[in-house]
């Protein structure tokens, strides 16, 4: 009954009306997927499922109080998902995404031979970060391209580079604070200011460059390498948790497994 409320179904057309809806919602969802927007798209759709059942429960105050929310939120989401509202309208409009979004249905993806990612200076810069205890956290995107990060430091384009990543991070230099951000198999800035996650299941242990590599994590589909400055040790946060002490030859082949996946050697 509650279902028929939110969905109602009178005939075929409003069945198409509903699939179309949930279609464009779940376009919107992929289009999100991993940022912050996808949290508060969630939120939305929440909460109007709420106000539809309390207008089936007929509560008439609480109702009331729901409907004035939605109709303010409307114009709110629509400040709120900007950027990706007007990406979404790209997507649709660019008939060269299409054609390679659905290329796949056509004809059997063939292995590139092409890496996404250098892993092998990464790694190599890591090494060397950890033996001289030089402090470091690089962070590589994935699906978010992590604009607005990028914007808070200085930017960059300029090819991975093991002794570019040293240098960026050599405690005299005046871009070894903050992030490295990584992405494609490009440097796209340094210095960069990140979200301290104020998770209380952190240890007290950690320091700010694990805690915002926690908080880079939590909040978009990145991963994050750290360098400690106290011991050496390299971690890598992924999802919002941190993986400690990690050897040269584990990060490797995640980096490998997580960037490279269809990575062939000739």
């Amino acid at each position: 009954m509650i279902l028929t409320t939110i969905f109602p179904f009178h005939n075929f057309r409003d069945f198409i009306d509903v699939i179309l809806v949930v279609f464009i919602f779940f376009g919107i969802y992929k289009l999100i997927k991993g940022t912050t927007a996808r949290s508060i798209f969630i939120g939305v759709i929440a909460i109007y499922i709420f106000w539809k059942v309390v207008s089936y429960l007929k509560l008439q105050y609480l109702s009331e109080i729901m409907g004035g929310f939605i109709s303010v939120g409307i114009i709110a989401m629509i400040i709120i998902f900007q950027p990706e509202i007007r990406a979404f309208l790209n997507m649709i409009g660019s008939k060269i995404l299409v054609k390679r979004r659905y290329k796949w249905l056509f004809r059997k993806a063939k292995p590139t031979k092409v890496r996404n990612l250098d892993t092998t200076a990464l790694v190599q810069a890591c090494g060397h970060m950890s033996h001289s205890f030089c402090g470091a956290l690089i962070v590589i995107c994935r699906t978010d391209k992590l604009e607005e990060v990028i914007m808070s430091g200085e930017a960059f384009e300029a090819q991975i580079n093991a002794q570019l990543i040293e240098t960026i991070f050599f405690k005299n230099t005046p871009l070894h604070d903050g992030a490295l951000i990584i992405d494609g198999n490009r440097v796209r800035a340094a210095r960069c200011i990140l979200p301290v996650s104020h998770s209380k299941e952190i240890p007290v242990n950690y320091g700010l460059r694990h805690r915002s590599a926690v908080g880079i994590t939590e909040d978009s589909d990145a991963v994050a390498v750290i360098v400690s400055e106290q011991t050496g040790r390299i971690s890598i946060a992924e999802a919002g948790i941190i993986t400690e002490n990690v050897t040269l030859t584990a990060l490797q082949e995640y980096l490998d497994k997580t960037f490279n996946p269809n990575f062939t050697q000739e």
